[in-house]
């Protein structure tokens, strides 16, 4: 994965080592709750100002979107990390490999550079471990570069560590300064599973916090921009979403400034355990 930058002198992204040697971008662009008509020119609109690390899913319905938003960049495959997850309606072990092959043909692409586990859907008849299992053929396949979880709690981690042989590369999580998760996001450093930090400004609802608010002022950023910096220096991958290119850029911007450790805490302090989405513990949704 080649380093990932800016004109204009803007520092570059830095790339991260996953477990098992892939490199993947610090901050990428996420594509959930965008709509299929919008996601093309978002993903193309992304790729131009110079995100390479794009995160989608089946269950978002814009695969073939973000597809076509990639090829209109015109960037060579191993120019951008393509991201997708297992629609929660795929665990069964002869299911999996179905699920991919329809990303695959969805997104026009021979390979993704990392797919995960949606959800752990720890009530339902199948269990997470035959669907890692089947995960973990699809990876030595070479349909994907990396595979991972997505919600999985500390619990469900310690479960397929039992019970099956390949680590996860990444644990994509809800995280932001009213989830901080900083019991699982050691757990994870533990193990060295990569954290990604879904939801990183808690659907907008941060970005008024005083706390957040000082910092910004201080340092001459935005609210958005503190709260994204706060997750990269915590070593986190993040992926904020917009259809706004202005946003797009803002969003972009986090490399040529710095937060002091004291920042860092008092963000941190702002912990409350409180999601916008589902609890990985209970949520169980088949669509």
């Amino acid at each position: 994965m080649r380093a990932t930058g800016m004109a204009g002198g803007m520092a570059n992204v830095p790339n991260i080592t996953l477990n098992n040697g892939v490199e993947i971008p610090q901050l990428g662009f996420g594509t959930y709750q965008i709509e299929p008509e919008n996601t093309r020119e978002a993903v193309k609109t992304a790729l131009e100002v110079g995100y390479r690390h794009i995160d989608t899913a089946e269950m978002y319905g814009n695969e073939k979107e973000v597809g076509e938003g990639f090829r209109d960049s015109g960037l060579a495959r191993d120019e951008v990390f393509i991201t997708s997850k297992l629609n929660n309606g795929f665990h069964a072990e002869a299911d999996v490999a179905k699920a991919i092959d329809q990303s695959l043909a969805d997104l026009q692409l021979e390979h993704l550079d990392l797919f995960l586990i949606h959800w752990p859907l720890p009530g339902i008849d199948v269990d997470f471990v035959e669907t890692w299992k089947a995960m973990e053929q699809l990876y030595r396949d070479g349909k994907a570069r990396a595979i991972g979880v997505s919600n999985f709690q500390t619990n469900h981690l310690n479960k397929l560590r039992d019970q099956t042989d390949i680590t996860p590369a990444v644990n994509q999580i809800e995280v932001h300064p009213y989830l901080t998760q900083d019991e699982l996001r050691a757990y994870n450093a533990e193990h060295s599973i990569h954290t990604e930090a879904w939801s990183p400004i808690a659907q907008g609802k941060v970005l008024d916090d005083p706390a957040i608010v000082r910092v910004a002022e201080r340092v001459g950023r935005t609210p958005a921009q503190v709260t994204l910096r706060w997750a990269i220096q915590r070593g986190d991958i993040v992926f904020p979403k917009s259809v706004t290119r202005s946003r797009v850029e803002e969003n972009f911007a986090l490399f040529d400034f710095e937060l002091s450790q004291d920042d860092i805490t008092a963000i941190s302090t702002l912990n409350r355990d409180e999601r916008t989405g589902p609890n990985p513990d209970t949520f169980n949704m088949i669509p």
